[in-house]
């Protein structure tokens, strides 16, 4: 069956589509789908979170696990919206239940699918990027499920030359600074999954979070134990003017003034939620901000200013 009609429940996988070049064939997206603009502005949009995401980060942490103590899903779903677009594909994820809808969210709202829609129920494709190899063999199952695996290799081919050229320069280069990516400011979260493997790729050495595991929690007293070489702050979901508005719960602890990357103006803020936290494309360029934040002197990849701002701004 050819497929024409594909929804995507997930901001990576819209990345993912639109890069293979099949972004014509969207008919649905996530709340969360915002990039590429051209391709996602007007598209019906099938999920929306369960709770208020305006307020501090401390305020939607405290939502979210609310939410997730009774055992509940985070986003809701339009089932009838879902049915109604008769997509051959719907792409969602594994890897987090705070992240987006999840294949249990799909599964209920495709229960009685045969029933109410005189067609055969859509394929599946249940995304799990863990680590930045995880990201490669998704963007390959998508381009497998949309039928155009050559085009698949050939983005994956491009993303790794891209990344391996960054990382053999990175690794000559000396001394490597010791890095804390900080992916909530309240309560702390260190970054884990691919962001371990980027730091080390653009030079550096990743304090906290494992390569291929859950982002950890971190606390005040590791944060100044460990008194990082600099500091960049990528919360998940925000950009980079909601984290500046979120920094004073870092500054104004007691804390905060003593560590080494505090006195050496080494704080950087960036946007976590259009480049690191999104594990499609734009990891590349994510990577390409790292290196230039490390590296400065080596490297400008012309990404301030947009990808990425100092701490406090000038």
């Amino acid at each position: 069956m050819a497929v024409e009609r594909v929804v995507s429940l997930i901001a990576s996988a819209t990345e993912i589509v639109c890069a293979l070049g099949c972004g014509e064939r969207l008919v649905g997206c996530s709340h969360e789908c915002d990039y590429p603009a051209e391709r996602v502005d007007g598209l019906p949009v099938c999920t929306v979170p369960k709770f208020d995401t305006e307020g501090t980060s401390y305020q939607i942490d405290q939502r979210v696990k609310a939410i997730l103590q009774e055992a509940l899903s985070v986003y809701r779903v339009d089932a009838a919206l879902l049915r109604s677009l008769e997509p051959d594909v719907i792409v969602t994820q594994t890897q987090c239940e705070v992240c987006a809808v999840s294949p249990r969210d799909v599964v209920e709202c495709l229960s009685t699918w045969t029933q109410e829609v005189a067609r055969p129920a859509p394929r599946m494709v249940a995304l799990e990027p863990n680590l930045i190899e995880d990201v490669w063999a998704d963007v390959r199952r998508v381009a497998e499920a949309l039928d155009v695996a050559t085009a698949g290799e050939t983005l994956v081919q491009t993303a790794t030359d891209r990344m391996g050229a960054i990382a053999a320069r990175a690794s000559a280069l000396t001394p490597k600074p010791r890095v804390a990516c900080i992916e909530w400011i309240e309560p702390l979260m260190a970054a884990g999954n691919w962001m371990p493997q980027l730091v080390e790729m653009a030079g550096g050495i990743s304090l906290f979070g494992v390569a291929g595991t859950h982002s950890p929690w971190m606390s005040w007293e590791a944060l100044h134990d460990a008194d990082p070489d600099l500091i960049v702050v990528l919360p998940c979901g925000y950009d980079i003017a909601e984290s500046q508005r979120n920094m004073a719960a870092l500054s104004r602890h007691s804390d905060w003034p003593t560590l080494r990357a505090v006195r050496t103006a080494r704080v950087f803020i960036a946007d976590g939620s259009a480049y690191f936290n999104r594990p499609g494309p734009r990891l590349v360029d994510s990577l390409e901000m790292l290196a230039d934040i490390l590296h400065p002197d080596t490297f400008d990849h012309g990404h301030e200013g947009v990808g990425w701002v100092g701490w406090p701004a000038d």
